[in-house]
């Protein structure tokens, strides 16, 4: 059975196992335009995905707080109204070597900025519910519990309540946010470069992969 030097594996979801970019563009474009706001362009999406949207609205839209939280609400109306897995797909191997790992037994969780009902649709409807002890996202207002920081740290808690080791765990993710939640925690990350992210985001990251194939090679050597 293959060896992993990690007791437990953390997972980002957008842009580190699932490509949601259409459907984010889509509802992007309808809800900044509701809001008379320019919709942004496929390039501009590095900046939107990743970091919590009620961010996101205020950094890249310049919306106040109180208009963040209403454009929040109007874009997850629209999500819901879609379905949390329309217009989403996997990158290529990932699911596998999520499956590979938990038939080694070792113990994964998602730590996701999405609200966690998207994340518990996205893992059941890509049959992957088996091999995640836990999935842990953003509370629903996306605020409560958003920050990175906090959803790794979460993510642990729950890993441990349920007796899993955490010894020596790992973060995979796509961008900063992940390196920095991971840092705040004392976990490694390992910093994935399929996803939607400036190569400089990964800087501070332990390792960085670009195939999947390099990532399986440092989780189950």
């Amino acid at each position: 059975m293959p060896h992993s030097p990690y007791s437990c594996v953390l997972w980002d979801v957008d842009g580190t196992i699932i490509d949601a970019s259409v459907g984010i563009l889509r509802r992007l474009n309808v809800a900044l335009t509701h809001f008379g706001r320019p919709a942004p362009t496929r390039e501009e999406l590095v900046h939107w995905i990743g970091p919590p949207m009620f961010q996101s609205f205020q950094d890249q839209a310049g919306m106040t707080p109180e208009e963040s939280r209403e454009a929040v609400t109007f874009y997850r109306t629209l999500g819901k109204a879609d379905g949390y897995t329309t217009d989403v797909a996997t990158y290529p191997g990932v699911t596998d070597l999520i499956h590979e790992l938990a038939a080694a037994g070792i113990p994964q969780a998602t730590a996701s900025s999405k609200p966690e009902i998207q994340v518990d649709a996205l893992v059941d409807h890509f049959g992957l519910r088996p091999s995640f002890l836990t999935t842990v996202g953003a509370t629903p207002d996306e605020s409560t519990l958003a920050s990175k920081t906090d959803i790794v740290a979460e993510a642990l808690r729950r890993l441990r309540e349920l007796g899993a080791d955490t010894s020596r765990p790992v973060l995979i993710g796509d961008r900063h946010h992940d390196v920095e939640g991971g840092k705040a925690n004392g976990v490694p990350v390992i910093f994935v470069e399929w996803g939607f992210s400036n190569s400089h985001e990964g800087d501070e990251a332990e390792f960085r992969v670009t195939t999947v194939a390099e990532l399986r090679a440092l989780l189950l050597g």
